[in-house]
């Protein structure tokens, strides 16, 4: 079994040596997410339904940053308790509410409340606009936020999506049951009528079933909306930490925006004539939204050689750069800004509270705030890949891996963290 990626990415591309323009992008908005640089630097291997096949793909950088403001309103209330009132009419308000979890969820059988250790479903998904109703989603991110009963922390605990499961059968979306990657369960829930629903019903039992891990709430999150809530910030601080060159935006001789690689069918990239790609220098300094959604996307030319892990790095460091942005002064006393931050957050949701109201959701996390939310890197950070035929590359749990979700069942993360100091993501 091996512990190396069979497609880990060393592109072959012309390296470039150009830096890029100083001045400000003239493209308002995100272009890091345009349709036509997300389209040339990875295809969709989604719509159309799950393939049997499909290109080694690693957690999406809006997945993993839009699953955490997904637990925002939930679990980082501390900061924001001092406008208790305003944080509770605007999550209430803004924040679409739908039983997600059905009998997949703790509170079906049991008496609702929000004692003890609790776990959260936070899963997310592109959909892209236009998409066709038909075609299905899988969930690009899949992250179990474990609250202990001390409620002082946060653990989130990432499941790969390429993790070979077996889901159960689901007649209502015609779904046979049988073994698959992950998240294809949240498609196949979805599927047929199923709905958002659907698939978090059936990606909760997915889970439940060979880990033995409840849910007591779930949260369903889009990229566009997190899109918004970097927006509405106005960007963030960060320390940039290697140079990076962007595969995403670049510029023309004249200044105008244009992709700086095409990637080929075997994912190698290869420099666009003409066009000078975005290079972020080492250094700290305010990053535009753009920048730093595009920043934190990168792994392929990363002057470490780092790759995905690199990657997931700079994704941590962005989540606390804007968790720190969201619980500054700039924005905690200015109720219109903060108004619009929750307004957009909660937007970008739609949550299962599990029978709860938000406003106890509230006051039970008030003590956690965003430097007690600790991420844990299943697998050690490790590929532990497996060719599985019918269904391609696949990741598998380690025993290690297992220890850590039976932590999470039995409320003892914080005892394994302690054996597994080096598996807390920096």
């Amino acid at each position: 079994m091996s512990s190396e990626s069979p497609t880990a990415e060393s592109p072959t591309a012309e390296s470039p040596t150009a830096e890029s323009p100083t001045a400000e992008s003239p493209t308002a908005g995100f272009p890091a997410e345009s349709p036509a640089a997300a389209e040339a630097a990875e295809p969709d291997a989604s719509e159309g339904g799950p393939p049997e096949e499909e290109p080694r793909r690693h957690d999406p950088l809006w997945a993993r940053l839009l699953i955490v403001f997904g637990a925002l309103l939930m679990l980082v209330s501390g900061g924001l308790f001092v406008g208790y009132k305003l944080l509770v009419a605007r999550a209430s308000s803004s924040v679409t509410q739908s039983d997600l979890l059905g009998d997949a969820g703790n509170q079906a059988a049991h008496h609702v409340n929000i004692n003890g250790p609790v776990n959260i479903l936070l899963i997310g998904i592109d959909t892209r606009p236009g998409q066709n109703p038909s075609d299905l989603s899988r969930a690009d991110s899949i992250i179990i936020a474990h609250v202990p009963a001390s409620h002082q922390e946060a653990y989130l605990v990432s499941i790969p999506r390429d993790t070979l499961v077996s889901i159960p059968a689901n007649p209502q979306t015609g779904w046979a049951g049988g073994n698959e990657k992950i998240n294809a369960a949240f498609a196949f829930g979805s599927q047929n009528g199923g709905g958002i629903a659907g698939g978090v019903h059936l990606l909760g039992e997915t889970i439940k079933a060979p880990y033995g891990i409840g849910f007591d709430a779930a949260a369903v999150v889009d990229f566009a909306g997190f899109q918004q809530v970097v927006s509405v910030l106005g960007g963030v601080d960060m320390c940039v930490d290697e140079k990076t060159t962007s595969i995403h935006i670049g510029f023309t001789a004249d200044g105008k925006e244009a992709v700086p690689f095409r990637q080929d069918a075997d994912l190698n990239l290869h420099a666009v004539p003409g066009v000078t790609p975005k290079v972020y220098e080492p250094g700290c300094r305010h990053l535009a939204p753009w920048e730093a959604l595009d920043y934190t996307r990168q792994r392929d030319l990363l002057a470490n050689g780092d790759a995905d892990y690199g990657r997931q790095r700079h994704q941590q460091q962005f989540i606390r750069a804007v968790f720190k942005q969201i619980l500054s002064a700039g924005v905690l006393s200015n109720p219109a800004k903060l108004s619009r931050v929750l307004d957009t957050v909660g937007k970008a949701m739609t949550v299962d509270t599990g029978g709860i109201g938000i406003g106890d959701w509230i006051y039970a996390m008030r003590d956690i705030g965003g430097s007690d939310l600790l991420s844990i890197k299943t697998n050690n950070g490790q590929f532990n890949t497996t060719l599985v035929p019918g269904i391609g590359a696949c990741e598998k749990l380690t025993d290690t891996s297992l220890q850590l979700l039976q932590s999470v069942r039995d409320d003892s993360v914080a005892t394994f963290v302690s054996a597994h100091p080096d598996w807390l993501a920096s």
